[in-house]
């Protein structure tokens, strides 16, 4: 069976055996075969520990019928007393485009408001408006083909090797095909994707427009501006005159740069005829994330340098359809097929839908919506497949604004998540693997997601939960379909519905498809449509633009610093994505494989930042902001600038006591997009000073109580937490661990040490382990004991002592596809593995997703003892 990865927006074919064995589909476009470690682990998310199978209503299992029935009556009370304005959705890129365009047909075009937006609003909403206002149309230019065919890649904001591992794969691959290619790196850290870059460029976090203007007065400057693109551009010459204050020396100084090493990347992007810039995060979650991408808009339309093979400005995506969600409107400033809220586009999409009603103004995007609903003035919100009490800025407000809610419906997959705990209404919903439908992905290239595994418990998809409560509110005949293929076709047709190629997205040429033909479908890019009736790889090789003169604009941009530091909150945070987690961890954290190479929240700041805080390298800090605080553990990076640190933004209370980094975030948006700052939040930190840290494995999910901090990575046959509390370890033992009826086998020691083994009928239970500072223990002998405990009395009193008499542990997990850690490469580099190659043929790490490869890289250089 083929289908796709769930994750990120590259939108990988997946090919899936009868026993379950995901790999690579050699045939997708969009990955070749290849697979980061996430999707890999795929076959490993499918279980049922921890599913959402039966509705709930106010806590009580009830049948689905009853929730669904619940749901609607709960609804129509809400719309007739306080009108359609008061109930919004908020939906996820993580949807299936079939799921998304129900709820947005239900939203918009039968409850009559716009009040639906979706997590890709945090990620995606910035570009959205930068290719608006540009092109005239949200349409990403590019193809990956592209990665293979430029002279010079831009990666800014974006830690490609791993948001993007696949992505960037291809990239290492075409440079070490064509050497020549110079590959550019625009970020404030020194991340893995440095590894591939020939030119690194650590600006001051907030100044890209100021980056990005320079370059647009140098292209000016320098005679680099395309002469025969001038007929078909608007805006030139005041988005000229907007830059010419932004000189070389004005631009490294705002940008906290060098001179010479941005006249550097100046030069190359001038004199490199294919040039593909691409971006993420870094650039969208701004306060002026809307003009940032702008900015690199506005380089490469005056310089040319797009809709040919091997140029042009391509966004990165975050999720795997959040642009399934952009074609359907599933952004509360759109509507659906790409149309916009004029009276002539609202008279169109009401005549296709034949509905009573149809929003004629924008509602409320996500940040605005949750305050609304701390406000009173949404008093219904039905939540779709997203975790907002962990991911969206200002977390703790957005808790007590669910808290509070009247009625809160979420549909999901797992029953236990920070934003199921205020449910008024559960509902089952399918997961990967299970469902049926699309996805578009960061190319334009929609493909299937195809079901090959039977519906658990009574979770039913996305669409049919939205369709039901549509049907009993009385909006029966538009909500009938039978099977997610011809919702597809309803789509399909309302893209191409008086369309006369005004509107760019135009998919009218599948309006026709069958059910068998939309299940067989091949991955294919937008428009496909009379003129393109097997797709188009590249958007506007004709300068034909879709503003309603034809032409691209160029816009002045504005390039303030965005610095919200204080004398009271003097650091910087970044938050972002780690390499083997996926958003906010419902799947990803309880796969043990995926846990391996980073299994705890961190904070990572330059050493000098650290110690002039009295912070220490594997200790443990607080890190505070206006809106609230969390604990990570410290890692020394020189990769950092000063005075900054990052933390990732995956933890949340099922994974960890108080390590939500969102909830430190200041819900500040982009004015243009309603995008929230998440890269740029001012803290405090200082040292998290305990009486004792510890390791505590047991059998069950459970929580722990009466601890400054924990941190829970599931294991083979056991949960790993990692813990620190004050007081004595023992009394913490004696009091919070449930050990009655069991055997137990302890150690105290002078310094502070203390060691517990509780034992029933032969089987370890748990294993507890705590000294002043964290004890150094043998990881695998100890998860090993759960699966096979020891046969006899000295395998006992090692496992009780952490480590074997002759033990070697496997050290920092490198590469979580085959578990190799860094006490086998270290001996693997002792013994002549002098390269990433060698490496790959003694110990395999490096061969399959390529995502540990800057680590391998690292390892060589850098001596044992550092």
């Amino acid at each position: 069976m083929n289908t796709t990865c769930p994750y990120c927006g590259v939108g990988c074919g997946v090919s899936v055996r009868a026993d379950g064995a995901v790999t690579g589909d050699a045939s997708h476009p969009a990955n070749l075969g290849r697979l980061c470690v996430k999707g890999a682990a795929l076959g490993e998310t499918l279980h049922a520990s921890g599913r959402l199978l039966w509705a709930q209503v106010d806590g009580e299992r009830v049948s689905l019928d009853a929730a669904l029935e619940s749901a609607a009556v709960r609804l129509r009370a809400i719309i007739d007393r306080h009108g359609p304005e008061a109930v919004a959705i908020y939906a996820s890129g993580q949807l299936l485009t079939e799921d998304y365009y129900v709820a947005n047909k239900l939203m918009k075009g039968y409850l009559g408001a716009a009040n639906i937006d979706t997590n890709s609003r945090l990620c995606m909403a910035s570009a959205v408006v930068g290719y608006k206002r540009a092109f005239g149309a949200d349409a990403v230019p590019c193809c990956y083909e592209d990665f293979a065919e430029a002279d010079l890649v831009v990666l800014a904001g974006s830690n490609a090797a791993w948001t993007h591992p696949v992505a960037y794969q291809r990239l290492v691959q075409a440079k070490q095909q064509r050497p020549a290619m110079r590959v550019v790196v625009i970020d404030p850290r020194r991340t893995a994707s440095v590894d591939l870059a020939d030119l690194h460029l650590p600006l001051r976090p907030g100044s890209d427009g100021a980056l990005f203007s320079g370059l647009l007065n140098w292209l000016a400057q320098h005679d680099a501006i395309d002469s025969e693109m001038l007929p078909h551009l608007n805006g030139v010459a005041e988005t000229l005159e907007a830059a010419r204050p932004w000189t070389l020396a004005r631009a490294a100084d705002a940008c906290a740069l060098d001179r010479d090493q941005l006249a550097q990347f100046y030069q190359l992007f001038t004199g490199s005829d294919r040039v593909l810039t691409l971006w993420c995060m870094g650039i969208n979650q701004s306060a002026s994330g809307s003009d940032h991408n702008n900015a690199i808009l506005n380089a490469h339309l005056l310089s040319g340098k797009l809709g040919r093979a091997g140029c042009g400005p391509f966004s990165l995506t975050g999720q795997p359809n959040a642009m399934g969600g952009r074609e359907v409107g599933g952004l509360a400033n759109q509507l659906a097929a790409h149309m916009g809220f004029s009276d002539a586009e609202c008279d169109r999409l009401q005549r296709f839908w034949g509905s009573p009603t149809v929003a004629r103004r924008p509602g409320l995007t996500a940040v605005a919506l949750f305050e609304a609903v701390a406000r009173g003035e949404v008093k219904a919100v039905w939540i779709l497949g997203t975790n907002p009490a962990v991911s969206m800025p200002e977390g703790n407000r957005v808790a007590q604004a669910l808290a509070a809610c009247p009625l809160v419906i979420v549909s999901d997959v797992m029953a236990h998540t920070d934003t199921t705990a205020f449910a008024d209404i559960l509902l089952p919903a399918l997961g990967w693997g299970e469902k049926n439908g699309t996805v578009t992905n960061s190319e334009r290239r929609i493909s299937r997601q195809r079901a090959f595994a039977p519906p658990p418990g009574e979770a039913k998809p996305d669409w049919w939960l939205l369709a039901q409560v549509a049907q009993r509110l009385g909006f029966g005949d538009a909500f009938g379909w039978q099977h997610p293929a011809e919702i597809f076709r309803e789509h399909a047709a309302l893209s191409g519905f008086e369309n006369q190629g005004q509107r760019a997205f135009d998919i009218s040429g599948l309006a026709q498809l069958s059910n068998e033909a939309w299940d067989r479908l091949k991955p294919v890019q937008w428009p496909v449509n009379a003129r393109f009736p097997q797709g188009c790889a590249r958007l506007f090789g004709d300068r034909r633009f879709f503003h309603a003169d034809g032409k691209a604009r160029l816009l002045p941009c504005a390039a303030p610093l965005d610095d919200p530091t204080s004398e009271a909150y003097p650091l910087l945070m970044n938050s972002g994505r780690i390499r083997d987690q996926w958003h906010t961890m419902t799947r990803t954290g309880n796969v043990p494989r995926l846990m391996q190479h980073i299994d705890e929240p961190f904070i990572a700041l330059h050493p000098a930042t650290a110690r002039s805080r009295g912070l220490v390298s594997g200790e443990l800090a607080r890190v505070q902001s206006t809106h609230g605080w969390m604990i990570g553990r410290v890692r020394f990076d020189s990769g950092m600038r000063l005075n900054e640190l990052f933390a990732p933004m995956h933890w949340n209370r099922q994974f960890a006591l108080q390590s939500n980094v969102d909830a430190l975030v200041t819900a500040r948006c982009c004015p243009a997009s309603g995008q929230p700052a998440l890269k740029q939040t001012a803290v405090r930190i200082q040292p998290l000073r305990t009486g004792w840290q510890g390791w505590l494995w047991q059998r069950e999910v459970a929580a722990p109580s009466g601890l400054r901090y924990w941190a829970r990575a599931p294991q083979s046959g056991a949960q790993r937490l990692t813990l620190a509390g004050d007081g004595n370890a023992s009394d913490w033992a004696q009091a919070q661990l449930a050990t009655q009826g069991m055997q137990l086998q302890q150690a105290q020691g002078a310094a502070g040490e203390y060691r517990l083994l509780a034992w029933r009928a032969g089987e370890l239970q748990l294993a507890f382990y705590a000294a002043p500072r964290l004890p150094l223990l043998d990881h695998e002998l100890i998860a090993a004991a759960f699966r096979a405990p020891p046969a006899d009395a000295a395998g006992r009193f090692a496992l009780l002592a952490g480590r074997a008499a002759q033990g070697n542990s496997a050290g920092r997990i490198i590469c979580s596809c085959f578990g190799v850690g860094e006490t086998a490469i270290r001996q693997a580099v002792a013994q002549g593995c002098d390269s990433p190659a060698a490496l790959g043929v003694a110990l395999k790490c490096g061969t399959s997703c390529g995502s540990c490869l800057p680590e391998l890289k690292l390892l060589l250089s850098t001596p044992a003892t550092a």
